[in-house]
């Protein structure tokens, strides 16, 4: 499965960052449950890897990536631990070459135009805009439009259930990445519940 074979699955991707072990797949589940299959990890904490590794292994109905990766050698981690996508807030050249040798489906995060061709060059065509709200969000996806056709993006930071169909509604918006779907309260109390419901909110959300 490709990036955007993996885009196209929901509307949007819960962003995660994991701060213990035991919410990895109580947490996978419930928004699973709620329609969102696809996952992020965020590489962002100490137990991210083991989180990504549980979820890979005990939810199969997920789709689990590697989020924050930086580098060649994280993203050799987000592999051996199972991921099935990556993606980084951005990317220079070392990173691209290390996802294109490694086959890895990956979203690489852009925040300028020539950022954006350059990854174009390299045979990206759906990239990740980071943080989209600082950085223009809607406004900058809809100018960029016609100068970049061709380009689809997932705009990720600053993105709540209250703003995310403006993006939705845009031609080059695949799809949304965003926390809301799994507060932290929500996350820390267990309460698995909450996160289905706001995930199943997010799941019925209208894409152009």
């Amino acid at each position: 499965m490709d990036i955007a074979a993996i885009a196209a699955k929901a509307p949007v991707i819960p962003v995660l960052t994991i701060e213990r072990l035991a919410d990895a797949v109580p947490l996978a589940r419930a928004l699973v449950a709620g329609g969102l299959s696809v996952l992020e990890i965020t590489f962002r904490t100490g137990v991210a890897l083991d989180a990504l590794a549980a979820i890979a292994r005990e939810v199969p109905e997920a789709v689990v990536g590697a989020g924050t990766v930086l580098d060649e050698a994280q993203l050799r981690q987000a592999i051996d631990a199972g991921a099935q996508f990556g993606v980084s807030p951005g990317c220079t050249d070392a990173l691209a070459r290390a996802v294109r040798d490694s086959g890895l489906p990956f979203l690489p995060g852009v925040q300028t135009v020539s950022e954006a061709l350059a990854l174009r060059e390299r045979g990206f065509r759906l990239l990740k805009f980071f943080p989209a709200d600082a950085a223009g969000g809607t406004t900058w996806l809809k100018a960029v439009a016609a100068p970049l056709a061709g380009l689809r993006f997932c705009p990720t930071g600053g993105i709540g259930i209250e703003i995310a169909p403006a993006y939705l509604a845009l031609p080059n918006v695949a799809c949304v990445g965003g926390s809301w779907v799994a507060p932290r309260d929500a996350v820390a109390a267990g309460d698995w519940s909450r996160v289905e419901r706001l995930a199943k909110a997010a799941a019925a959300l209208k894409r152009s």
